[in-house]
């Protein structure tokens, strides 16, 4: 997923397009993951999750070569379609391999499984920037890519539980009871994601006079503190239990939002920005455990419901930032985050510990 980012302005000039045309386009990504998840879930139910993962993997291989390759604006509307169901599949399957494997372990784990995503996305952009930058070929950098996880999911192929998820008698069903509620709370916190991705950079900028050179520095602190607070995450959730955890983080997401949205110097910003990360780092993987611990659906049911309401939160969290700034200021957008937080830590009283 990380890899597809640096190769944004390549496809934009490859294909021709403007602006407006290649946010149109790109929404076949989101487009592609949104429809593949419910599928995802019940395929896995079906089939089995390590078969989806398989699956997934493979059209993950096949797509991002021609992401590099293809001109046509149609085209790559399609590689990018193909390419977003493959990594919404991914996501629902790697997610409910998560949860069979924490629950037979007996102990958190979660936020250890999530860390090491977060670690990808840092080496999946600098290790492709850094290729391009030292003047690799695209092409001959993203098929690297894909045989490098070609034989990475071969030799692990093997570790993958068979069946975990098996439930012929799955059927789509809308969310409902604490179903909802998990995916409510996935939005939300998606939504926060998506809000410091796509606007802490303008809001360094444009608020805080920060210069451009130096404006990806809050969205850095973000993900290092995001990263870090993720490999602590198990032993925290070990030792207080999912609920406490969830409520103080949603708390210190809150806190954070705040201190960059109100306190004027860009420091304090950037450290804002670092406590978002930190206090959201273990709101998401708590939530997937939660959702394989309940009784009301089936989780291969319940972990696509929560994975598309989650990045349903991500696609559309940066326009609604970006009406609501439009209409009063973008620290009031960020104030109103503060507030959804704060919210969504009374809400975590609901929840099982």
């Amino acid at each position: 997923m990380a890899a597809w980012a640096p190769l944004v302005p390549l496809a934009k000039a490859r294909s021709g397009l403007d602006e407006a045309a290649l946010g149109l386009v790109l929404l076949c990504f989101g487009a592609g993951s949104l429809v593949a998840m419910p599928l995802a879930g019940l395929s896995s139910a079906h089939f089995g999750s390590r078969r989806v993962v398989l699956a997934s993997v493979a059209t993950l291989c096949v797509a991002l070569p021609l992401l590099a390759i293809v001109e046509r604006p149609v085209a790559l509307a399609i590689v990018l379609l193909v390419f977003g169901a493959g990594l919404g599949g991914i996501d629902v399957a790697m997610n409910l391999q998560a949860i069979a494997v924490e629950r037979a372990s007996g102990r958190a784990m979660m936020s250890g499984f999530h860390g090491m995503y977060s670690v990808g996305g840092i080496v999946g952009a600098s290790g492709v920037a850094l290729a391009l930058s030292a003047g690799l070929d695209v092409i001959a950098t993203v098929v690297g890519i894909a045989l490098a996880l070609a034989v990475a999911i071969a030799v692990v192929s093997h570790g993958l539980l068979a069946d975990v998820t098996r439930d012929r008698h799955a059927r789509f069903a809308l969310p409902h009871g604490i179903v909802l509620l998990v995916g409510l709370l996935t939005c939300a916190a998606f939504l926060v994601e998506g809000a410091v991705l796509d606007w802490s950079a303008v809001f360094l900028t444009q608020v805080r006079d920060v210069d451009v050179t130096h404006a990806g520095a809050g969205y850095i602190a973000f993900s290092i503190a995001m990263t870090i607070g993720r490999f602590g995450g198990d032993r925290v959730v070990q030792r207080f239990g999912g609920r406490p955890v969830l409520a103080a983080g949603a708390l210190t997401a809150a806190l954070g939002i705040a201190v960059a949205a109100l306190v004027a110097s860009p420091l304090a910003s950037i450290a804002g920005f670092a406590l978002v990360g930190f206090g959201s780092s273990n709101i998401v993987p708590v939530l997937f455990t939660t959702a394989g611990k309940q009784t009301v659906m089936p989780e291969s049911l319940a972990v696509p419901t929560m994975t598309t309401m989650g990045y349903a939160g991500l696609l559309a969290g940066p326009a609604l930032i970006g009406f609501v700034a439009h209409a009063t200021s973008l620290a009031t957008a960020f104030v109103l985050l503060a507030a959804m937080m704060i919210v969504v830590a009374v809400v975590a009283r609901r929840l099982a510990a």
